[in-house]
């Protein structure tokens, strides 16, 4: 997540499945599948070895952003994905947007998914946003692993420079057509969803996408909140400002959790649900599992459920 002006922002339940939460409408669709965290934290490690090798960042301009998009695009190519890498200029330097769609699907109707894919140059940014990133990519092989046939067309991307002031975004849909604008149905923004004294929050922006992901939290018995700490500072932003419908999760960032939300969810109140948002200890440490794999099946039961997978 970005650092705005002021600078603020930024599986458990094995038996608990995305599939166990009630169905977000009346239209039967296929069950989404559980994500395995397992496979959302082997992500997190690779990206954690590629900032390692990459000056201990993977930030815009740097050698670790760029060999991050490699390691997502080339997960992609090989479970049948239609990959295209949109380059920018920010800064001074070359900036890469990576778009994956999945074969079929009415394209008149786009699902789409997002989460940056960049961190800042103080560190690998495991949480912020590794965490989204990997969570995407796995739902994306889960897509590829199901063949799925959704009656929605589902497209993935993955943010260059959204740390620079959501660059990537904000140039992919500047640059789309007015008619391609029109043809996308919901955008699903993923930004730190594995905060370690995480909360559960909900982007409250389009009705249908936010009832979507209460269904699925409420079939867990977990109540949420609304999300305002980042609102507007992500990825979602450029699609919401010209009318695209827009939602998304997120676990807090460098807000302090309150004692009511420490009752609720656990953790520890008076702490900020993530110490190390934009910091050097934004590890592979900075992670709670509980959230990042809730959440990692959230994100399926969502792209399942608005895209009428079948």
């Amino acid at each position: 997540m970005k650092l705005s002006v002021p600078a603020v922002v930024g599986l458990a339940l094995a038996g608990l499945l995305a599939a166990s939460a009630p169905s977000a409408s009346a239209t039967t669709t296929l069950a989404a599948p559980e994500i395995p965290l397992a496979n959302v934290k082997a992500h997190l490690t690779q990206l954690s070895s590629i900032a390692a090798a990459n000056g201990g960042n993977r930030a815009h301009g740097r050698a670790g952003y760029l060999a991050s998009v490699n390691y997502v695009k080339g997960k992609l190519d090989a479970a049948g994905f239609t990959t295209t890498v949109q380059q920018f200029t920010s800064s001074g330097s070359t900036g890469y947007n990576l778009i994956a769609d999945w074969p079929g699907g009415d394209s008149n109707q786009v699902v789409m998914s997002g989460s940056h894919l960049d961190s800042v140059t103080a560190g690998a940014g495991i949480n912020d946003n590794g965490s989204g990133s990997a969570a995407v990519l796995e739902t994306a092989l889960a897509v590829s692993r199901a063949q799925l046939k959704p009656t929605k067309h589902l497209r993935f991307a993955w943010w260059g420079a959204e740390e620079l002031g959501l660059v990537g975004s904000r140039y992919y849909v500047n640059n789309l057509p007015t008619a391609d604008r029109a043809k996308i149905s919901g955008y699903l923004n993923f930004d730190m969803i594995g905060s370690p004294n995480p909360g559960y929050f909900v982007y409250d922006d389009d009705p249908t996408i936010e009832q979507t992901f209460k269904n699925y939290y409420a079939g867990l018995g977990i109540p949420t909140e609304i999300e305002t700490e980042g609102d507007g500072r992500s990825d979602h932003a450029p699609f919401k400002n010209v009318g695209i419908p827009v939602g998304g999760l997120f676990s807090g960032a460098d807000y302090i959790k309150t004692a009511a939300q420490a009752q609720k969810w656990g953790g520890t109140s008076g702490l900020a649900f993530d110490r190390c948002y934009h910091r050097s200890c934004d590890t592979t440490a900075n992670i709670d599992d509980t959230a990042l794999g809730r959440n990692s099946n959230a994100v399926a039961y969502a792209v399942w459920s608005l895209s009428g997978a079948s």
